[in-house]
């Protein structure tokens, strides 16, 4: 007989299979800043889970929409409201490849969504954990979970393919 854990601690398999599910829905966050990317729009995607499934997903279209709240996660939090008809949030994931800025952790914290997981940071306008931590700040009514660095290398490398190509063409 193994040894016995106290109740709410994981093992190591349930420690790798959440690593995995993590790894799983960020691919379909990834997915959609790849069609940022085809749109020369900065790569950046995201997506909201409720009950295991996607809810809403988005991808950045500032340039596109001429719109400076277009975000990928301001339109995957909206796609996920108009899915659940309602703004609460409640008991949703949020599966982003960039630290949110101010106004997208803004969004999280009164959409009230209960976790956020991150693959790339910005430490230029990130507001959860680089810049300030919105998330977290327990004089909001809400605080948010955080996981960081999952798929960060996929997330990161998109992000400089994109800024190096945009780069080679202004010169």
């Amino acid at each position: 007989m193994g040894v016995r854990l106290p109740p709410g601690v994981p093992n190591i398999r349930d420690t790798d299979l959440i690593v995995d599910d993590h790894k799983k829905w960020m691919g379909w966050a990834i997915r959609e800043a790849e069609k940022a990317f085809s749109q020369d729009e900065v790569p950046v995607g995201a997506v909201v889970l409720f009950e295991d499934r996607i809810i809403g997903k988005g991808y950045n279209q500032t340039e596109t929409l001429q719109d400076p709240t277009a975000h990928a996660e301001m339109i995957a939090i909206s796609a996920a409201a108009n899915s659940l008809k309602s703004w609460r949030l409640e008991n949703c994931s949020l599966y982003v490849t960039l630290e949110p800025c101010a106004m997208c952790a803004g969004a999280i914290v009164l959409a009230r969504i209960e976790s956020i997981v991150i693959g790339a940071m910005d430490p230029k306008a990130g507001a959860c954990g680089s810049l300030r931590n919105v998330l977290q700040d327990h004089r909001l009514n809400h605080q948010t979970e955080i996981q960081y660095g999952i798929m960060e290398e996929e997330s990161s490398d998109l992000l400089k393919v994109f800024f190096q190509r945009l780069r080679e063409q202004k010169t």
